[in-house]
């Protein structure tokens, strides 16, 4: 069997993903870069359903909500959302289902690796959001220094993150056996 291919099991784990993914991105507080549970679903995602399926599964949220779904935070969509200053975030999302991906395919779901994973896979997701963030607020309300930048998109984050990655690794830990067939 090629391994490229998807199974009707992995179609329905990754839309079910997606859903989820979605879901999350409308539990939301308001701020300049609104606090949902994003991040949560991208790490639970990709932990559960392992690294081709989960950073594909992360692929097609983004292309949905590019295409115009409502599927964003504050029920958004389109490929403007993108691009707007927050979209950094968005695309951030890529990098951290590979650096969980990439982990859980290589070491396992073992606690410690998921911690680690989903951390590296945020501070990731932070880094290339901050700069974007820089990037389009300064094109479109003048200089922003990068310690701004990051105490209004990254300090405000870390502990609700924290927390977000605890309780993803804790869930995976007792999803992956449930919903995979590895």
């Amino acid at each position: 069997m090629n391994s490229c291919k998807f199974t009707a099991h992995d179609i329905a784990s990754a839309a079910m993903g997606v859903a989820l993914i979605a879901v999350c991105s409308w539990l939301s507080v308001p701020m300049t870069v609104p606090f949902t549970m994003q991040t949560f679903a991208v790490c639970l995602v990709t932990a559960v359903l392992g690294l081709r399926l989960g950073f594909w599964t992360v692929v097609c949220y983004l292309l949905l909500g590019a295409a115009g779904a409502p599927v964003f935070a504050g029920f958004s969509g389109g490929f403007a959302a993108l691009l707007g200053p927050t979209g950094g975030y968005l695309i951030g999302f890529l990098f951290t289902a590979l650096a969980v991906g990439l982990a859980v395919s290589r070491l396992g779901r073992k606690l410690p690796v998921l911690v680690l994973s989903m951390a590296l896979g945020i501070l990731l997701c932070y880094t290339f959001g901050t700069a974007w963030f820089i990037y389009v607020y300064s094109r479109s309300s003048g200089p922003i220094g990068l310690g701004t930048a990051l105490a209004w998109c990254v300090l405000p984050y870390l502990i609700p993150d924290a927390i977000k990655i605890a309780l993803a690794a804790f869930l995976t830990g007792r999803l992956a056996p449930i919903l995979r067939k590895d």
